[in-house]
């Protein structure tokens, strides 16, 4: 695997563990934990685009602070009545504000395919923004081990775990959730992550025409 391709599976790997990190409740370990500037890193060894974006994401981090992001945070994902940009992905892909469709059965099918476990102190839906990007960063870590070790054997069946993964499930629902975001959110904090999030999931769709 040539150390430019390697470098760029690292990159894609990191970028999304740290996507996924985003959409849990803001706090102030992002900042302690230097979680943007290691996204930015990421970013920049991917596409200029995507660095252009994590340099934003960071800079409305540091401006709006984790507090202020938190009342965001609840208005969009949770409540108090109504999620204005629901996380899971069964309200997107069912076409009805309902959790627990048959989409998210065949997620949770993919995820134990996978051998992806869903940790005991994860209190979310299998089809949550953050769980669907962290079973995504699994499948790039492993498809990168796989290339690194020369084992096209290990390869072929992770790499086709990742195409029906983005193709029927977090591919086909990012776009209007991101929408959802940039459109009700209050911060330049969200509306970032959000466009950051979509353009890398698309990055990521437009991979498997070329993969």
């Amino acid at each position: 695997m040539p150390r430019d391709d390697q470098e760029n599976g690292t990159a894609r790997e990191n970028l999304c563990r740290f996507l996924a990190a985003c959409y849990y409740q803001p706090g102030a370990e992002f900042a302690e934990e230097k979680v943007f500037d290691s996204m930015l890193d990421a970013a920049t060894r991917i596409h200029p685009d995507l660095a252009e974006q994590a340099r934003r994401l960071g800079e409305a981090f540091s401006a709006e602070g984790p507090e202020s992001l938190l009342v965001d945070y609840t208005r969009l994902f949770l409540g108090p009545s109504k999620a204005i940009a629901s996380p899971y992905g069964s309200v997107w892909t069912s076409g009805e504000n309902a959790l627990m469709q048959d989409s998210t059965m065949a997620v949770l099918a993919l995820y134990l395919e996978g051998g992806f476990e869903v940790d005991d102190d994860f209190r979310e839906l299998p089809d949550h923004i953050a769980a669907e990007l962290e079973f995504l960063y699994l499948l790039i870590y492993r498809e990168n081990q796989a290339r690194r070790a020369s084992e096209p054997e290990s390869l072929a069946p992770v790499a086709a775990l990742r195409k029906r993964f983005l193709s029927e499930h977090l591919g086909s629902w990012i776009a209007p959730f991101a929408a959802a975001v940039r459109a009700g959110a209050r911060s330049d904090y969200y509306r970032e992550l959000a466009g950051l999030t979509d353009c890398f999931v698309r990055m990521e769709m437009g991979r498997l025409k070329v993969s």
